[in-house]
């Protein structure tokens, strides 16, 4: 332990030979020992020195232990706590872990034992710093135009991209809501021969209906009530540039063919004009829709359809490249602590845990969300599961479909043989024909069920 020489451990206890043996087992460790035999000068102690541990006597008078031990991990997120008690249960020891607590450890402290854990802990704290700034140097290596990742998925969309940059007139990216649609289109213009030129946003489902074509194409002065004077549109602004289309799925099928021609011919006409504008235009459209399906539905023109999609570049969901979440939270816990001015240097190991199972139906921009709005409730340098948004703080159902997933076989067969008997209304026959199974094995999956050989909640529906 002697490279933890700036290293700090707090032990708060009532019992000066308590503290003393402490300070004696870690005398040479290399660790600063400090010691409170009040709570109160423990608390102030903790929040003037941000120890990495704390030493916990659970049992001093007028104090309830697992209080205090929510009030120093609110304090200090952080922080490592090893509870100490003379008497303890099981019970009591699962509560304190679910409340923070990195450990337990019996009174009379066993020296050998209280020096293990303790190296051990900040052998765990090196370890974290050490993965820390390793995530900082991987975030500088897995970044492609401004865009996060380093799972396969996301390379194979970075070497597509670098690919066809050079050469796109019209390409299609397609990704659910939230997947970084734009991003990749501003990397295809800044990639493109025309990065010099305007890179002009339209958002087609926020266009009124009766407005998109003189909002795409402008219009002349005079050419309908209100039109005082002449107004480009958006293609003839993107001139020598690209236009990025949002939501193309969402544009009217009049105005689809407009488009289409504007593809096709490179020309545009103002709206009460009948003179044609050449335009040199490289077209991005962006959805998160089955442009396919709606061309079958008579929702969007064939032709238009394929004249776009000479390519398409296909973004995944955040759940496709799980293994990017670590790279994405540092990622925009750097940009937030640096814009809002605190700082957060991580998260905890529960905070992390909880957002790896969690399904982020908004991708990467709920992750965004979520980190922005962690770092401002964030009161220490680290965030923890109760800075986290209200969808990540209790038991999801992302949490217990993963628990569902670790049931053992037998046990997962039981649970739907009661989903089905529940269904049906309780009639055996019935569910045993449903099951494939005889009634026989129906009446002995319920013998055993009421037995106790397993517990369970049966599932409802």
């Amino acid at each position: 332990m002697a490279e933890h020489r700036s290293s700090k451990l707090l032990a708060i206890d009532d019992d000066a030979q308590s503290l003393g043996l402490v300070k004696d087992a870690l005398a040479h460790s290399g660790v600063e020992i400090l010691t409170a035999n009040d709570p109160t000068a423990g608390l102030e102690m903790l929040r003037r020195s941000r120890p990495q541990i704390v030493l916990l006597d659970l049992l001093m008078p007028g104090v309830r232990g697992l209080e205090l031990l929510e009030t120093i991990v609110a304090a200090d997120p952080g922080t490592d706590v090893i509870l100490l008690a003379a008497h303890h249960s099981t019970e009591s020891a699962v509560e304190a872990i679910q409340k923070g607590a990195t450990d337990y450890l019996d009174k009379p402290l066993n020296v050998e034992t209280l020096r293990s854990r303790v190296a051990q802990l900040f052998s765990d704290a090196a370890v974290r710093r050490k993965t820390h700034q390793l995530e900082h140097e991987l975030l500088d290596a897995c970044q492609f135009e401004g865009i996060v990742g380093r799972s396969p998925l996301m390379l194979e969309v970075f070497a597509k991209t670098r690919r066809i940059a050079p050469h796109f007139r019209t390409v299609v990216v397609a990704g659910a809501t939230g997947t970084g649609k734009e991003l990749v289109a501003r990397a295809l213009h800044r990639l493109s021969p025309v990065a010099s030129g305007p890179f002009v946003v339209c958002n087609c489902s926020a266009i009124v209906e009766t407005l998109v074509e003189s909002e795409l194409f402008g219009y002349v002065r005079g050419a309908f009530t209100g039109a005082s004077q002449d107004k480009i549109g958006v293609f003839e602004y993107a001139n020598h540039g690209s236009v990025f289309l949002d939501e193309i799925g969402e544009l009217p099928l009049a105005a689809q063919a407009k488009l289409l021609r504007v593809l096709q011919d490179h020309v545009i006409q103002r709206v009460g004009s009948p003179a044609p504008r050449p335009v040199d235009v490289r077209v991005i459209a962006a959805t998160n829709r089955n442009l396919r399906s709606m061309v079958s539905k008579g929702k969007f023109r064939e032709d238009l359809y394929y004249r776009l999609t000479m390519v398409n570049v296909l973004l995944p969901s955040l759940t496709d490249r799980r293994e990017d979440i670590p790279l994405l939270q540092r990622h925009f816990l750097e940009k937030f602590a640096a814009e809002f001015k605190k700082p957060i240097v991580g998260l905890t190991r529960r905070a992390q845990t909880r957002m790896a199972v969690y399904s982020w139906p908004g991708n990467v921009r709920e992750l965004e969300n979520v980190i922005g709005n962690a770092c401002m409730m964030a009161d220490g340098p680290v965030i923890d599961i109760g800075d986290l948004a209200e969808p990540l703080r209790g038991k999801t159902a992302d949490t217990v479909a993963q628990e569902e997933n670790m049931l053992s076989l037998r046990e997962s067969q039981m649970r739907h043989v009661m989903a089905v008997l529940q269904r049906v209304g309780g009639n055996k026959l019935q569910a045993a024909e449903i099951l494939g199974i005889s009634r026989t094995k129906i009446y002995q999956i319920l013998a055993e069920t009421k037995a106790g050989e397993h517990n369970f909640t049966p599932v409802t529906d």
